[in-house]
Parts: C-alpha cells; sequence; structure tokens
C-alpha cells in the first residue's frame, strides 16, 4: 500500500484524493522560479441550506399558491397552541389575567409562547466589567447590537494598482447559490497570487484567483462570522499591507496601508476567537498589532526601547543563556513593550471628547527578532508566540503582559500550536526537534525525535486527542510527514528522570500556575525566563508513521474532519482522505471536544 500517494498508520490508510499543483511561472516573469514566502493554508467548514424546491407545475395546474396556503395552515396552528399554552397558564396562575388585563388593552401582548421570539428590551442593570482592549468599542449599553459591516470597496471595479488581477470561476454566484450542506473551503498563497478554493470539487479550477503587486505571506479566515454569505478574511502582506476580504462579495478593505502602522512584513495573523471584528497581526521586526477590521489607519508612532534598531542582528545560536543586560530598561525575557495608541483606553487622552478610535488597537514589542508565528489558547486568555530568538513566549493579551518565557534547545523555533483541551503547546523548531511544554507545570514535558532538517509546520489532529492521547503531526524541510502519539505510555524514561522539576524556581511557579488559581493579572516582578533542561532531564516521544514525499519543500500541515492537508513551498498542495472507519466515527471522537469560546470568556477573566 505505500506508495508517494498512500501512506499507512496505525488506524488505517491515508491517500490522496486531491491535488492542486504549483501555478506556472511565465519564462519573462521576474518572479523566481522558488517563492520567497512560504505557501501557507486556511481552512473553513461553511454550513450552507439545504434547498426544497416546490413543485411549481402542480401548482399552476390547481391555480393555487401551495406555498402560502401552507404557510397560513402552519400560522393557524401556532395561534392554537399558543392559546392552549396561554389558557393553560392562566388557570394555574389566575392572577396573571387580572394583571395582564388591566396593563394592557391587548392581552396577547402580555404573554410569550416559547415558540416566539422575546423582543430585546433595554433593562438597566449594572454594566459587567469587560476587558478595554477586546470589548467592542461600538457596542454600548441600551443600543441595539450593530448590524456586520462589510469591506467597502469592489475588488472587480477598483483601480488600485496593488491588485493586479482577479479571476473567478464561471457562473460563481450560480455555484454558490446551488452549495447545500458543509462545504470546506481552503484558502491559500503562491507566489504573489492568493487562491480560494473548494476541498472535494472535482472542478480543479480555482474558485477566485487574485495577484497583487506585492507577496501574501500568511491569512486566516474569521469562523465566528462565516455563513453561506459571507466570509471574513485577512491577508497580510511581505509590505505589512492587510486587506479585509470577502470572497462571496468580491469586496475588500485595506488596513495599514503602505506600511502607515508599521512597513515590517507581516509573518502571522489570526482573528480573536468568537470577535468579529479583531485580530492579531505578527511582524518581522519583533512586535504584535492589534487591529480592528472596522477602524481606520491612524497616526501612530511606536515607541522604541532605547538601543533598539529597526535592522533584526543575526541569530545567535546560543539562546539557552538570556542575552546580555542592555541598559535600555527592557528585558524581553521578562517582559513584553506596549505602546499604547492615543486612543486607547489606558492613554493619557482616553478621556477626552471627540477623539477617535482608530487603528492600531494596541502595539506589543515582544523581541528584538522576528516573531515568527503565534496562536490563541482554547480559553482565548493566552497567546502562545514563537520568534527567532529561540524563546516561546505565553502572553496575557488582556492585562497585556509577559507570563512565561521558555528556551528552545538550540536555534530558532519555526512552527506553534495549542493541544485542543489547551493542556500543552507544541513547538517545532531548528534544533529538528518537536518540544512538548506544560505551561500550567513550567516545564517542558517531552521532545520528540525523528526529523533531520528544521520543522516547518505542527499541528494536532482533533479527531484523535481525547485528553489521554494526543495525535499530532509534523512536516519539515527533510519532506518528511510525521505522524506522532504522546500520551504518558508512550515516553521513554529520562536518564536523570525528576531532575528537572527539582531545578523549577518558586519565582517561575509563580507565573501561569499562580493566575490559573487565582485568576489574577498583577504584574509579577519575579523572573518569567525558563531555560532549555538538557536532553538527559526529558523523556523522548518516537513517531508512529514517518512518511517521505517526493516534495520540493514541505511548509504547511492542516488536519481536517476528512484528512489532512500537505503544502509545499512553491504551491503543491495535496489531501490525504482518512481511512474510512476514522471518517465515520469522526462525530462520536469529537464529542469530548469544547465549544467555541465566547466573547464572555475573555471578560470573565476580571470578573
Amino acid at each position: 500500500m505505500e506508495s508517494d500517494t498512500a501512506f499507512v498508520a496505525p488506524e488505517g490508510v491515508y491517500s490522496v484524493t486531491e491535488e492542486h499543483k504549483p501555478l506556472p511561472v511565465l519564462s519573462h516573469s521576474s518572479t523566481s522560479a522558488h517563492p520567497i514566502y512560504h505557501t501557507r493554508l486556511s481552512t473553513i467548514t461553511v454550513r450552507f441550506p439545504h434547498k426544497h424546491p416546490a413543485s411549481p407545475g402542480i401548482a399552476q395546474f390547481l391555480g393555487a399558491n401551495l406555498t402560502k396556503d401552507l404557510k397560513k395552515e402552519k400560522d393557524k396552528d401556532k395561534d392554537k397552541d399558543r392559546d392552549k399554552d396561554k389558557d393553560a397558564f392562566i388557570k394555574e396562575r389566575p392572577q396573571f389575567e387580572e394583571t395582564s388585563m388591566s396593563s394592557s388593552d391587548t392581552p396577547d401582548d402580555s404573554f410569550t409562547s416559547p415558540d416566539v421570539a422575546t423582543p430585546d428590551l433595554t433593562v438597566s442593570t449594572p454594566a459587567e466589567p469587560q476587558h478595554k482592549l477586546f470589548s467592542h468599542p461600538s457596542i454600548s449599553a441600551g443600543k441595539k447590537k450593530p448590524t456586520m459591516s462589510r469591506p467597502k470597496h469592489n475588488m472587480r471595479t477598483t483601480s488600485s494598482t496593488f491588485i493586479t488581477r482577479l479571476q473567478s470561476i464561471e457562473g460563481l454566484n450560480k455555484i454558490l447559490s446551488s452549495k447545500q450542506g458543509d462545504v470546506t473551503f481552503l484558502f491559500y498563497n503562491t507566489g504573489k497570487a492568493f487562491l480560494w478554493v473548494e476541498v472535494g470539487n472535482k472542478t480543479k479550477e480555482p474558485l477566485t484567483r487574485i495577484s497583487f503587486s506585492a507577496y501574501p505571506t500568511c491569512h486566516d479566515v474569521n469562523p465566528s462570522t462565516a455563513s453561506s454569505e459571507r466570509l471574513d478574511v485577512i491577508i497580510g502582506f511581505s509590505t505589512g499591507d492587510l486587506i479585509w476580504f470577502d470572497p462571496m462579495s468580491s469586496r475588500y478593505c485595506r488596513l495599514n496601508k503602505q506600511g502607515t502602522i508599521s512597513s515590517s512584513h507581516c509573518t502571522a495573523v489570526r482573528w480573536v476567537p468568537s470577535s468579529p471584528t479583531l485580530f492579531l497581526v505578527s511582524h518581522a521586526d519583533g512586535t504584535i498589532i492589534v487591529y480592528d477590521k472596522e477602524r481606520e489607519d491612524g497616526l501612530f508612532t511606536a515607541n522604541v526601547p532605547i538601543g533598539l534598531t529597526n535592522t533584526i542582528p543575526h541569530l545567535n545560536t546560543n539562546v539557552n543563556a538570556p542575552a546580555s543586560p542592555t541598559g535600555d530598561g527592557w528585558d524581553p525575557l521578562s517582559s513584553i513593550f506596549v505602546t499604547p495608541p492615543p486612543w486607547h483606553p489606558e492613554a493619557a487622552g482616553r478621556g477626552e471628547k471627540g477623539v477617535v478610535a482608530k487603528n492600531p488597537v494596541s502595539h506589543w514589542r515582544l523581541s528584538r527578532r522576528s516573531v515568527v508565528d503565534f496562536v490563541f489558547s482554547p480559553d482565548v486568555k493566552y497567546v502562545a508566540a514563537i520568534s527567532e530568538d529561540g524563546c516561546l513566549r505565553v502572553i496575557d493579551p488582556l492585562a497585556e503582559q509577559l507570563v512565561d518565557c521558555y528556551a528552545s534547545y538550540f536555534g530558532a523555533l519555526t512552527c506553534v500550536a495549542w493541544s485542543p483541551d489547551g493542556r500543552f503547546i507544541l513547538t517545532g523548531g531548528q534544533d529538528d526537534l518537536l518540544t512538548i511544554f506544560s505551561p500550567w507545570e513550567q516545564r517542558v514535558v517531552a521532545r520528540c525525535q525523528g526529523h533531520s532538517s528544521f520543522v516547518s509546520a505542527v499541528a494536532f489532529d482533533e479527531l484523535r486527542c481525547d485528553g489521554r492521547t494526543y495525535r499530532f503531526g509534523s512536516v519539515g524541510e527533510d519532506n518528511k510527514l510525521i505522524l506522532w502519539d504522546f500520551s504518558s505510555g508512550a515516553l521513554h524514561r529520562p536518564k536523570l528522570f525528576g531532575v528537572h522539576h527539582t531545578r523549577i524556581s518558586i519565582s517561575s511557579c509563580l507565573s501561569l500556575a499562580y493566575r490559573r488559581g487565582t485568576g489574577s493579572t498583577i504584574q509579577l516582578s519575579a523572573t518569567r525566563y525558563h531555560p532549555a533542561p538538557s536532553r538527559n532531564e526529558v523523556s523522548t516521544v518516537q513517531p508512529v508513521l514517518v512518511k517521505q514525499l517526493d516534495a520540493d519543500l514541505l511548509t504547511s500541515l492542516t488536519f481536517l474532519p476528512r484528512g489532512l492537508l500537505t503544502a509545499t513551498k512553491a504551491g503543491y498542495i495535496r489531501l490525504w482522505v482518512r481511512p474510512l472507519a476514522m471518517t465515520n466515527a469522526g462525530g462520536k471522537r469529537r464529542g469530548h471536544m469544547r465549544g467555541v469560546p465566547s466573547m464572555t470568556d475573555l471578560h470573565g477573566v476580571f470578573a
């Protein structure tokens, strides 16, 4: 069964059922045959309503509108049920009849049936504590919730030189209107193009292909606003520009235009989970910037610590030791450097009238070197960010503070993922290792040995994570696709078992573990830096499958309910379908997973 398009895992055979090959490179084009920036993947599953077409021939033959008649009958039945429920309620509570009759001339208005939507009444209640950073600025007490805005500009008729070409499949609107049930869409970048395709569709032609004058480097689609009528996609570019794009309507809006806020190229972008407007972008200058898609760009200049230049120094491979003090008052291993804009709630002029909130929402400087990637924890209370200085940083985005900082074994970290239950953080790096961190215990749990070159991407397989055993995958520049199973039984006993536990200082235990028990967000003076333990102090995990692929350079990996997606640097994408038994059991295996966190999870931290 083993071939270049199939491999055998413990649970069965994975095989390639769909391929998207790289775009042809024109000979007269100045673009190199080898793209500068890696291909990244973003996926979203949208549920389209099921269509129930009526039979117009019978309706015309009978000379009646069957649809209206059926609707009238349903309304009559609903009114009858409503009256019955009301009478039963009045018999049980006779005083209700007196109160309702005297308070209104229309007694039906005083009773609400379970089948009828309850009107949104404004009641003067104490406002819940909302966080200053993640609370939506346009929502206030006593006002109706604003409608979801859409991008302003039409991409088909735009005169912008930033967008050089837009190609859509013929009859796109008709194709979308005919969709039913769950449909998975895939977005990916290759060269200076950005593509939108449907996973599992027989037609290999992309739904939309956009060409830009700059290189798309990262992107993300918002699951909280995704529907059959709209998709909110943020695209980051090598120039620092950002585009908010709705592929359904082909409309867009440009943010950080021409690098107004940051001209450093975008390395990663993530929507704040369950937020319709907020997203974070990391840049190569060592910063993460918070944006609101509905705000315009403001005049903003970030503060720079003394002695820090805009140039990124060469990576020091000896990252196990803390950097020497520079005397500038800021240590990136113990804190992040926050620059609040004038309209920020913590800024000096927050009480002034007439101050219009604009972008950025906030500006964080994490490192003196590039921030490579970041990811939210499942409960949306923390952000795990990695950088070229070889550090994994755990950040409290609500308090805008650094919680913990962990050093890699060697070299820079290249990819990061958070386990579905929030217990572990997984990283890959230039040390050819995958490292499993336990943020609550402030320690390295295990290292995974199997790659022979830099690790490009890591991801957890939610269908095979049950809280006891965790399945995750990785791809690397050695063109290996590796699957791993992590559990207590899979760990090899280290030579110096237990030594690392005794090395944890009291001060380091005060960080995330202290916050977990008390919910405190106070600024701690203790050090947050955790040096990398030696090989003898950490358990190792061996792979359950190693698949050598014939590819130019593997860069991305994404798990889907149906299978897994792999991508190369040049944009060669493959869908590896799961074994049939696993696909059928997927719904049962997902039962343990948490639901999508809501904005109340963010606000509740301060409750």
